[in-house]
């Protein structure tokens, strides 16, 4: 089992109109010696924004935005911009999120060049009905039958925690994206190349870009992408939570994968177990009880720090040895 300690709740909701219902699954990047976080705020109504602070180290908060820096601006979001995760690639910051108008939930983009001003870029995944996906995803023996009885209907398909690798591989940006149950990995040259015949070709072939699906016990409900890949020299790093039925819902769990470095829809190493669990009260009660959600990470020396949402309502930070975890998924390879 890998040594995993809980530094407990560095981030409140407070008593402003963004965020008085609650913050939650930040996106956090480090950049000369701080670390900026990018989180989830909500207001009445389950209305999301991303607020902003800065931390001058992995625990302490030493500035903090009373305004969110990005919010709802189109159709497709104005119930909402959720969950933000946020990598650099070249010269181009991209902040990922959850565009929710209310009814659908969607993968969707905002770039900046200054980390200060965030140009929305759309939606980046599939908008399909389920009756249509459902049509164009090819039976197999193979593809776990949850593909077929969650995705239905003529609504559209939720397709979200999308997230990007941090850098381009063999000159393509490549990105996870999740349709229930499992992780899905789409690479492009440019974001551009994101149009309706793109997806529908890769929806037909789905199973050719599924990652990761459920396999244990404590994910076996569904998984889904958290932090962005880090790369290590035994492959990318993936820290992804995992949900599974309790008495009382669901319970989200932290958990890990190893993914090849060349070939990173090629899984190398899972953990059989959470990484870590909802254990702490304010972890089991609030918004949400029964919450782990990890979306951002920062490795500083050999130390891995997850930021991560407690109970859909604030936010906390775990930490481990990146050495023990790396050495603990290899000693779980896939076979």
């Amino acid at each position: 089992m890998v040594a995993v300690e809980k530094h407990g709740i560095i981030l409140e909701k407070r008593d402003m109109d963004f965020e008085i219902e609650g913050v939650l699954n930040p996106a956090v990047i480090m950049e000369d010696g701080e670390i900026h976080m990018f989180y989830r705020a909500v207001a009445k109504g389950n209305r999301s924004t991303i607020g902003y602070c800065r931390l001058s180290d992995p625990l302490t908060v030493v500035e903090r935005y009373d305004h969110p820096v990005v919010s709802p601006e189109y159709f497709y979001e104005n119930h909402g911009v959720e969950d933000p995760r946020i990598v650099k690639i070249d010269d181009t910051y991209y902040m990922s999120y959850c565009a929710y108008d209310g009814i659908n939930a969607f993968g969707a983009v905002a770039t900046s060049k200054d980390r200060k001003h965030f140009e929305k870029q759309g939606i980046l995944v599939p908008q399909v009905e389920g009756d249509q996906f459902r049509e164009w995803l090819h039976f197999s023996g193979n593809i776990n039958l949850k593909y077929f009885r969650l995705n239905m209907g003529n609504n559209y398909v939720w397709d979200k925690n999308l997230i990007f690798f941090p850098r381009r591989i063999y000159g393509q940006l490549f990105f996870l994206h999740r349709i229930k149950p499992g992780i899905q990995m789409a690479s492009v040259d440019s974001l551009k190349d994101l149009n309706p015949a793109y997806w529908e070709d890769y929806l037909q072939n789905l199973e050719d870009y599924i990652v990761l699906d459920p396999k244990y016990e404590h994910e076996l409900s569904y998984i889904g992408n958290g932090c962005p890949p880090i790369e290590t020299e035994h492959g990318w790093l993936l820290i992804y939570h995992g949900v599974h039925d309790v008495v009382s819902g669901y319970m989200y769990t932290a958990c890990a994968s190893l993914l090849d470095l060349e070939n990173p829809a090629k899984e190398i190493g899972r953990l059989p177990y959470p990484l870590f669990f909802p254990e702490e009260d304010w972890e089991l009660k609030g918004y949400v009880n029964n919450v782990c959600f990890p979306s951002g990470a920062v490795v500083i020396e050999d130390t891995l720090y997850v930021y991560y949402g407690a109970a859909d309502e604030r936010i906390a930070v775990a930490s481990m040895k990146m050495s023990e975890l790396l050495q603990e998924l290899l000693h779980h390879k896939i076979v």
